[in-house]
């Protein structure tokens, strides 16, 4: 690719992966089985790019490292400071050598002086001028929050000034969780319906899902991911590839419980009520879940009760809604109204394809009806998730409704229009090869750059943080350890030709603690899949729960590994979403699964084998404990295994709402599209009946589950 220069010289190489370490790149990394891999040149050259960085020739990668060396010196603060509470902090400055000069911490109106440091910096020359570095204490008293640092200097009167964040040193578990281990089900809420239900799950029926299970002594109720979808068809099923992960998807309203729904006339009744029964009658099939055609009645719902007057006080309520949401909220209406003008983003004029272009904001004049009713959208989905974690609360739970925070985005969607500076461009975010998926996977989703989500003092990640929790009492993050490193995968490359790109974890796992802390939330970090050991240590520090799962929690010979010495501060679970329920598993369904669609390395003699032999040791396991006694079907496995996780000391353990009904079907099958129906499959039980919210408090199964956990 390039012509070698002199041996004289530093090699090629070695600026390269000086390089690639400035800017968090890596160029080897440890596979989970251990063995070290190195990265394709080629791969860290266009990582490399995708961060802005000249890498078409040797001497251009020599002066972008000399380049990044000096980035911070031309500047006089650090674009954002981000603290622990009640602990040592400092911040440097930047300005020509000698210059005097004031520094102090803004809150509102209140000046608390920062004193300076005796630390010594060698002045660097920029441009023929000497600057120097002046380091300040920042104060180690300050209340959690966002406020200011401010710079004054004397030689002209200017001030300056960078975000302070001010985080807590720990997330903490409510009182009532401390002692004791709570518990949830766990649930895709999109296939849990109701008789009200437009043919996908909604808000009531999360409401009414939460209000059943407090009644039975949960705490919390994880759901999917709710984010926004293009609200144009195809509506993508996967809950984890949204258009925005702030806002969420105005499929899950009802729109009986909005207050306008009892303005509409007789005569719009009529005209939606045939549709409306046609979407209740799938909720008695197992057929796959449609959302195209469930969203496009819904819509034509909302689309009448929001032409609906309201009064005074919901007109203000709307306001003060949309007051708050900012900016983030207009953008995103403002996308989905484009979509709803010209369809696929891919398939925009050239003018529109810039968020920030003259066209764009020419069109939210010429949009303002679609505009207005996508701003309504959020406000009710707004107001129905509070009344869903009222009930929650109502119901007796500790914690309420616990969202998931997906790993990122839609590369066409809102946010990688509206966010478009803080994204990589033309890099796709996904998993090297693992035990479970051993080509690799991709997402597709195009991931934050690290750099530029520091210069925006991180303020995407947090105004996406406050808009989830705002009525929640937990958050669960996918894939926590994007908050470390991701997995950047050219476009274009195989899944198992990225590599991983560092991040600064102590920010953002700062005021991912600070954001929920303020919403009074709790955090659960899925820490699963190939991660340096003291990434949980981290994770721990900072409060955070992790993921433990009952299949993956074994020793070296496959034997289990004796729940008193499962971690204390984690969410514990029999199975998660990408395995396939309980009984699946047992019927070894994930085996079978995987060979079907290729996604196996190894052969199916030799996976099966290995399924079999670890389901036999399992088996043994339960029944030398007493949880199992011969002869035994396969619901009596499911409560046993259940009440071995029970017996750990997790801080929470969650029930696949799955598990409670006997379902065998998987909800995903990692690395794949469209070769399987995943995020289509509705809750059914184990002889293939669809279960609807009404059903759940008949059933034995869950009652079995739940009392088993009870007695431990």
């Amino acid at each position: 690719m390039w012509r070698r220069r002199p041996r004289h010289y530093v090699s090629v190489d070695d600026v390269l992966r000086q390089l690639a370490e400035a800017y968090g790149v890596a160029t080897h990394y440890v596979d989970q089985a251990g063995a070290p891999q190195q990265v394709r040149v080629t791969t860290v050259l266009s990582v490399l790019a995708a961060l802005d960085v000249d890498t078409s020739s040797p001497e251009s990668l020599e002066r972008a490292l000399v380049e990044r060396r000096l980035h911070d010196w031309h500047r006089i603060l650090p674009p954002v400071v981000v603290s622990r509470q009640a602990r040592p902090a400092q911040v440097w400055v930047h300005l020509p050598h000698g210059t005097s000069l004031d520094v102090w911490v803004e809150i509102d109106s209140e000046r608390i002086p920062c004193a300076q440091v005796d630390k010594w910096v060698n002045p660097q020359v920029l441009n023929g001028t000497d600057i120097g570095e002046a380091t300040f204490q920042i104060p180690h008293d300050l209340p959690l929050g966002w406020h200011r640092i401010v710079v004054k200097r004397d030689v002209d009167d200017r001030s300056i000034w960078t975000t302070l964040v001010v985080t807590p040193d720990r997330v903490e578990l409510p009182a009532s969780l401390a002692a004791s281990t709570g518990w949830g089900f766990a649930s895709q809420i999109y296939s849990v319906r109701s008789q009200g239900s437009y043919g996908l799950g909604d808000i009531n029926d999360l409401g009414a899902l939460a209000a059943w299970s407090g009644s039975l002594g949960a705490d919390f109720l994880l759901v999917n991911p709710m984010h926004a979808a293009s609200p144009q068809p195809p509506m993508a099923p996967s809950p984890y590839l949204p258009v925005t992960r702030r806002f969420a998807n105005p499929i899950y309203i009802r729109p009986e419980d909005i207050p306008e729904f009892a303005g509409l006339t007789q005569v719009q009744l009529d005209e939606i009520r045939p549709a409306v029964d046609a979407c209740r009658a799938v909720n008695l099939t197992a057929e796959l879940l449609e959302r195209d055609p469930a969203w496009a009645v819904k819509r034509r719902v909302l689309e009448l009760v929001h032409a609906q007057p309201r009064n005074d006080e919901r007109r203000a309520a709307l306001d003060a809604f949309t007051a708050r949401e900012g900016a983030g909220l207009a953008d995103f209406a403002l996308w989905c109204a484009l979509v709803d003008r010209y369809g696929d983003p891919q398939d925009w004029p050239a003018e529109i394809a810039d968020a920030s272009s003259p066209a764009v904001a020419n069109a939210r004049a010429e949009l303002d009806e679609q505009f207005s009713f996508h701003i309504w959208c959020q406000w009710i989905l707004d107001e129905q998730f509070a009344a869903a974690q009222a009930r929650a609360i109502e119901s007796g739970m500790a914690l309420g409704i616990m969202h998931d925070l997906a790993v990122g985005v839609h590369p066409d969607g809102s946010d990688a229009w509206a966010l478009s500076s803080v994204l990589a461009r033309d890099i796709e975010v996904g998993a090297p090869p693992d035990m479970y998926n051993q080509v690799g996977q991709n997402w597709s989703q195009p991931p934050w750059r690290p750099d530029a989500l520091a210069e925006a003092a991180y303020l995407p990640f947090r105004d996406m943080l406050r808009t989830i929790l705002r009525h929640a009492g937990g958050i669960r993050v996918d894939h926590v350890l994007g908050l470390f490193r991701l997995w950047w995968i050219p476009k274009g490359a195989p899944a198992n030709e990225g590599t991983y790109v560092r991040y600064d974890h102590e920010a953002l796992l700062g005021i991912l603690a600070l954001e929920a802390t303020l919403a009074g939330a709790v955090v659960v970090g899925e820490d699963l899949g190939t991660l340096e050991p003291w990434v949980q240590e981290a994770l721990r520090e900072r409060g955070f729960l992790g993921t433990t799962v009952l299949w993956f929690e074994t020793e070296h010979d496959g034997q289990p590994r004796d729940p008193a010495e499962w971690r204390q501060l984690s969410l514990a679970s029999v199975t998660v979403h990408d395995l396939p329920p309980s009984a699946g598993y047992l019927a070894g369904e994930h085996v079978r699964l995987r060979h079907d669609l290729g996604l196996l390395t190894e052969s199916f003699d030799h996976e099966w084998a290995e399924y079999e032999r670890s389901r036999e040791i399992w088996m043994a396991e339960l029944i030398r404990r007493g949880l199992l006694v011969e002869p035994y079907s396969i619901e009596d496995v499911v409560v046993a295994l259940h009440r071995f996780a029970a017996e750990s000391p997790a801080s929470l353990l969650a029930v696949a709402l799955v598990d409670a009904v006997g379902d065998r079907r998987a909800q995903n099958q990692p690395g794949t599209d469209q070769e399987y129906p995943n995020w289509r499959v509705p809750l059914c039980d184990g002889e293939g009946r669809p279960v609807c919210v009404e059903d759940l408090p008949s059933l034995d199964l869950p009652m079995r589950i739940v009392n088993a956990i009870r007695s431990t």
